[in-house]
């Protein structure tokens, strides 16, 4: 009993009343190292986070726009909006169309007309036999009238379909239409003339059917 020190006694009690009356005290220091230490081992957590959403944004950002990003803007169209788009496509349909229907009518009537002329060119082939002796009979024998009307009616019939005939006499020699048969020099002659023509040439149009077939003369030397 002789250690104890009475002052030494009293200055604990007040201690531990202290402490007592505010605990807050003697705590916060570690709990403000523990809040501490929190904070630093969320700010790695959360940087990792913004890495995150910055790289996913640099990806949205690289993607092609969305195939479906047609379909939404249609939906997203007013009504009015949605019939003038399919007006816009029906018109546009429309034209495509009607300029493959006037192709179509223009190939067909080159056709229709190609076809024609070679059926023509057939006929007027079969009867060229015909149509030489007629002329034959008109230049070297008289002609009673009924027989002169059907030569007429056969030339104007060929007419109608586009046939033309030529070659006469005294017109200028053309290779490309005339089949000279003979040349006869001429010392009268300054260039080349049909002389006589033997049968008569036909063509429709440009195209010659048959050249006419004749006698040129030319000159001497």
């Amino acid at each position: 009993m002789s250690d104890f020190n009475k002052d030494d006694y009293l200055n604990d009690m007040e201690d531990a009343e202290s402490l007592k009356n505010d605990p807050a005290s003697a705590g916060s220091a570690p709990a403000d190292d523990a809040k501490a230490a929190d904070s630093d081992s969320a700010k790695p957590a959360d940087a990792s986070a913004q890495a995150a959403t910055d790289a996913d944004t640099a990806d949205n950002a690289d993607k092609p726009a969305d195939a479906g990003s047609d379909a939404s803007d249609t939906d997203e169209l007013t009504p009015l909006g949605k019939a003038k788009k399919e007006a816009a496509d029906y018109l546009e349909a429309l034209q495509r169309e009607r300029a493959e229907f006037i192709n179509y009518r223009n190939r067909t009537a080159k056709e229709k007309d190609v076809f024609r002329q070679h059926g023509i060119i057939d006929v007027l082939t079969a009867l060229l036999p015909a149509l030489d002796d007629i002329d034959r009979i008109r230049e070297h024998s008289e002609m009673d009238d009924s027989f002169k009307a059907v030569a007429t009616k056969i030339d104007k019939a060929f007419e109608k379909f586009g046939v033309e005939k030529f070659g006469v006499k005294g017109e200028d020699f053309d290779p490309t239409k005339h089949d000279a048969i003979l040349h006869r020099p001429d010392p009268t002659a300054d260039k080349e003339t049909v002389d006589a023509v033997v049968e008569a040439g036909y063509r429709i149009g440009d195209r010659v059917i048959r050249a006419a077939r004749v006698v040129v003369v030319s000159p001497q030397n």
